[in-house]
């Protein structure tokens, strides 16, 4: 794990979970899987600290822990697993455009909760959703719960590993750690609840104390609330699943821009008929015959049978191969390629050609060692003669470089001998790109870039503190006084109490979080890019 990796992974924990989880995370991160033991006395925090900040991160996925042959158990920290949590507003935003409403606040309350129940999550999400309606509207337990069924059906959630149910004798001792697990046909299957009810807006502290009292009677008197009827059902956010659609996105942009709107329909449809029964590893779909692609068209695209069998065969023919041919039953059987690396049929030959990296370069070592970049990809292998022949840059400057890019890893330099001396005079020296290492670098680099803008919107928010909490006590002054039905003088006088210089330096303030956010948004898609890459590239033919 890098410096750069590490760092970011620390101000991640520290922003969404605090300094104490942060403390024992980033404990877990630099020394490898560790007991409680050693954890309590590296951090030097209390037990009762270490094992609450725990069960925090296994609650939220970033922590694994195994029970080893001796009976302990030893925690290790999931650092990819960690900095998903930087693509968490893109699995949010991706859930809204699909789903609606219901289907984002779903989404950010599994994320926002690690796991939870859907009855606990549709009782939830159905109290926000009628806090913003209008006075007399709520929101149904029922439109809610439908719309979790189908990010259910779809994959985009999943249930929890649970304690498989095992006969046990009595005089066993139980295991230090419960071993979790789950049936691979149980992983999307959505318990048969009738959620009746619709949601609750926030009560007023009148409402809330005879609520108080009523608990308070209640517990006295020895009641108990009711279980939910999927008790210890839990469900979590599918991030393959996420990560799959980003993809199929990516190539259906690719086929739009190569060839035209109706051919990118055409693999769109292919992508959501196979999106649940395609393994996320897969090179390629589920073979689909033509009849089922014509049937399962958009309702607006008014194409008959032969022209799309037209467009399956230009999409086939295709050098880049988008969709391959693998039978002749059906009128053909079609599949299409997924498959993200130097092997891609689709994707350009390195994300490096991407038109987002390019400016990476440009800004590092300007114009010239671009053009010798994007040179040396297209030729793969080049001398430095031939480099200043076919960029038209001047030998000395070609040879300054090319030898900074050495330096940084972004090209590479074979030797091919004409003997078996290697005597230079009589070997040839050969340039070019070391994809993979070049990819790493700049993977690297943008886990710095997104590291520093995290610190850097910390900062802006550190250097402007006391007026963000003036600015919160006059909103909450006003959203009282607006609640009891104030006068206007008196709403006016409050504003006041905001200089139009603070004002000012607020939105300014405004302008530049939004900027950094955007800004790490950016960066994140880059990085999906070149982690992809990676990922399909180390994985064997």
């Amino acid at each position: 794990m890098t410096q750069a990796e590490l760092r970011l992974c620390s101000l991640l924990l520290q922003e969404h979970f605090g300094e104490i989880v942060e403390k024992v995370g980033n404990s877990l991160l630099r020394t490898g899987p560790r007991p409680l033991r050693l954890l309590v006395g590296d951090t030097g925090l209390l037990p009762d600290q270490v094992k609450k900040a725990l069960c925090v991160l296994i609650q939220h996925n970033l922590v694994r822990y195994e029970v080893q042959p001796r009976g302990s158990v030893e925690y290790e920290a999931r650092s990819e697993r960690i900095l998903r949590i930087l693509r968490y507003p893109r699995y949010i935003y991706t859930a809204k455009t699909l789903y609606g409403d219901p289907g984002e606040l779903l989404v950010e309350e599994l994320l926002l909760h690690g796991h939870l129940s859907m009855s606990c999550a549709v009782a939830r999400v159905a109290d926000r959703l009628t806090e913003t309606m209008e006075d007399g509207k709520t929101m149904d337990y029922s439109e809610v719960s439908s719309t979790f069924v189908r990010l259910a059906d779809t994959h985009f959630i999943q249930r929890c590993p649970m304690v498989p149910e095992s006969p046990r004798s009595a005089k066993a001792p139980p295991p230090p750690a419960p071993a979790l697990a789950i049936a691979e046909k149980d992983m999307y299957a959505v318990p048969r609840l009738s959620l009746v009810g619709k949601g609750k807006r926030r009560h007023s502290c009148d409402e809330e104390e005879e609520g108080e009292h009523k608990a308070k009677r209640q517990k006295q008197e020895g009641g108990t609330s009711e279980t939910p009827p999927d008790d210890g059902i839990y469900w979590q956010v599918n991030l393959e699943r996420f990560h799959q659609h980003f993809r199929d996105q990516a190539l259906v942009s690719a086929v739009a821009s190569r060839m035209d709107q109706t051919s990118s329909e055409v693999v769109r449809t292919m992508l959501r008929m196979s999106e649940v029964t395609t393994a996320s590893g897969a090179s390629h779909t589920q073979p689909l015959s033509s009849n089922e692609i014509f049937r399962s068209l958009p309702a607006g695209y008014n194409i008959g049978k032969q022209v799309l069998d037209q467009y399956l065969a230009l999409l086939a023919d295709d050098p880049l191969e988008f969709v391959g041919k693998s039978g002749d039953s059906g009128g053909g059987t079609y599949t299409v390629k997924v498959t993200w690396g130097p092997r891609a049929s689709w994707a350009p030959p390195s994300p490096l050609q991407n038109p987002s990296l390019i400016p990476l370069l440009l800004h590092r070592f300007g114009s010239r060692c671009a053009r010798i970049f994007r040179l040396l990809l297209r030729k793969k292998h080049l001398e430095q003669k031939q480099v200043e022949d076919f960029a038209m840059i001047p030998a000395k400057e070609a040879k300054d470089m090319l030898y900074r890019m050495l330096s940084e890893n972004l090209v590479s330099l074979q030797e091919i001998p004409k003997t078996p001396d290697h005597a230079p005079s009589r070997t040839f020296y050969l340039y070019t790109v070391n994809v993979m290492a070049a990819a790493r670098m700049l993977l690297h680099r943008c886990y710095k870039s997104v590291a520093n803008l995290m610190e850097r919107r910390q900062h802006e928010m550190r250097e402007n503190k006391r007026l963000l909490e003036k600015s919160q006590r006059v909103e909450a002054i006003l959203a009282s006084m607006q609640a009891t039905g104030a006068e206007a003088a008196q709403l006016h006088e409050v504003e006041e109490m905001i200089t139009g210089p603070e004002r000012q330096q607020l939105e300014t303030l405004k302008r530049n979080v939004n900027k950094i956010d955007a800004s790490e948004n950016q960066v994140d898609e880059t990085i999906f890019v070149l982690e992809s890459f990676i990922e399909s590239t180390m994985k064997k033919p």
